[in-house]
């Protein structure tokens, strides 16, 4: 039994590895993305970079936080509070990041997502307007 599921994962991993985009299993090639995208287009690749892998590890560590205080009878106190809230504040960096990298201005990405949120809600959240979305409503 321990042999089959050898095999199978073996099977697996060579299925990962054959589905898996070139600039994800080759350094060149990543380059070379990394190149043209900070060449040819208005994105700063490095700082995008930079932003989404911090936006994603720190939004991880203030949700390891709330589940620590939900799941696993961490104190719901001001030391975890304190806590979250420095988590918060790296993740504004990230985002202050992600906007620079994006030549976005912070003011109009907070203002558009208010009118698509009163757009979809109005005054009031309703389960049947977060499911049932307008055309091009992200």
């Amino acid at each position: 039994a321990m042999n089959d599921t050898k095999k199978i994962f073996e099977t697996y991993c060579d299925f990962v590895t054959k589905v898996t985009s070139e600039p994800s299993l080759d350094v060149d090639s990543l380059k070379e993305v990394i190149e043209k995208i900070q060449n040819k287009s208005e994105i700063d690749a490095p700082r995008i970079i930079t932003a989404a892998l911090g936006l994603s590890s720190e939004a991880g560590e203030f949700t390891e936080i709330v589940k620590k205080i939900f799941l696993q009878g961490k104190p719901a106190d001001k030391d975890n509070v304190f806590h979250m809230k420095r988590e918060l504040g790296d993740i504004m960096w990230y985002w202050v990041t992600a906007c620079a990298a994006l030549n976005l201005d912070p003011y109009e990405v907070i203002s558009e997502n208010q009118e698509k949120l009163a757009a979809r809600y109005g005054e009031k959240f309703e389960i049947d307007r977060s499911e049932i979305r307008k055309e091009g409503d992200l």
